[in-house]
């Protein structure tokens, strides 16, 4: 499902122009720019720009409606039952499918200026390549060999219904769920994310003074102008976002901006030299949205965990026997 949604999981962002004449933010009753509200972030740009494309930054308007045809043609496939996705797959009711960013950017990350992740360090390529050995033959969501409590493989956490894949730190577009909403106090903001309903409670002020490990990390904010910015660090392990990595040495700065009544800039700035060589930079636009956020009620990997566990330890066994033989 993955290799032929690819392009389907990348949904629609917002034009840069809006951020050129953007009026001044809304304010809360208490003086701060008010980022309350809903926020749609599907995009259909990709998140690394694809090495066709260079240096370049920024679709022409032939190469944008391609790209959106080339969407609604894999969707069609989709949908008349072709090869395209499996059966079995969501349908239309789930998927954000839409068009691309009207600023037709060829990429969400902005830095570095070729618009791609850069390279792992020589130590997490190492990792990398020890868990694939360990790991041959195995899917995403299928469980390592011997694994059972602290690790599950590379897609553990959205399997077990613990993190969503899209829903951050930091927020990213996907299939579905591309929603989060922003609740504001004096002293915090809360981000509730519809994928698997994650809720991150932020203090706004000086950094918290405890050095505790959490799964989705510590966080704090603070007001630039009118912009919020947060950063988090102390992340336990991996997290939702690229899941394969341990990132407990991420350092995290978000960064939300209303650059208009319906658009939300944000921006994810990813620092962790254990595991790339430079940091890196994305943006994301979102759009108010009017619709509610729903409950995403994610149950299957914890209630079917026994499931899980016992055909992993007989895929084992099978597996040993054939060593044997």
């Amino acid at each position: 499902m993955v290799a032929a949604a690819t392009l389907l999981f990348m949904l629609v962002g917002t034009a840069s122009a809006q951020t050129r004449n953007a009026s001044p933010a809304p304010r809360t009753a208490w003086g701060d720019p008010d980022l309350r509200g809903i926020w749609d972030f599907r995009s259909l740009t990709p998140f690394e720009r694809p090495v066709e494309f260079g240096e370049k930054k920024e679709l022409s308007e032939e190469e944008a409606a391609e790209a959106i045809e080339a969407a609604n043609e894999t969707w069609r496939g989709i949908q008349d039952g072709n090869e395209a996705m499996p059966t079995g797959s969501y349908n239309e009711a789930w998927y954000d499918v839409t068009g691309v960013a009207q600023d037709r950017r060829t990429s969400l990350i902005v830095s570095p200026a070729d618009g791609r992740i850069p390279s792992l360090t020589a130590s997490e390529m190492r990792r990398q390549e020890e868990i694939a050995r360990e790991r041959q033959g195995l899917g995403a969501h299928e469980v390592s060999n011997g694994g059972f409590v602290e690790e599950l493989g590379p897609g553990h956490l959205a399997v077990r219904c613990i993190v969503g894949f899209s829903s951050g730190p930091p927020m990213t577009p996907s299939a579905y769920n591309n929603n989060v909403q922003v609740f504001q106090t004096r002293a915090h903001v809360a981000l509730l994310n519809e994928m698997i309903h994650t809720v991150r409670i932020i203090p706004l002020g000086e950094r918290p003074a405890h050095d505790i490990r959490q799964q989705l990390g510590a966080s704090h904010g603070y007001w630039d102008g009118d912009t919020l910015v947060v950063e988090t660090s102390n992340f336990l392990r991996e997290i939702g976002f690229m899941a394969s990595h341990n990132l407990k040495n991420l350092r995290l700065v978000e960064r939300f901006t209303r650059v208009s009544p319906q658009t939300l800039m944000y921006e994810a700035t990813v620092n962790d030299p254990t595991v790339w060589t430079s940091d890196w930079k994305y943006q994301l636009y979102m759009q108010q949205s009017d619709a509610p956020i729903y409950e995403y009620a994610c149950h299957e990997g914890n209630y079917g965990l026994p499931n899980i566990l016992a055909g992993a330890r007989e895929a084992e066994r099978t597996m040993e026997e054939g060593r044997g033989r």
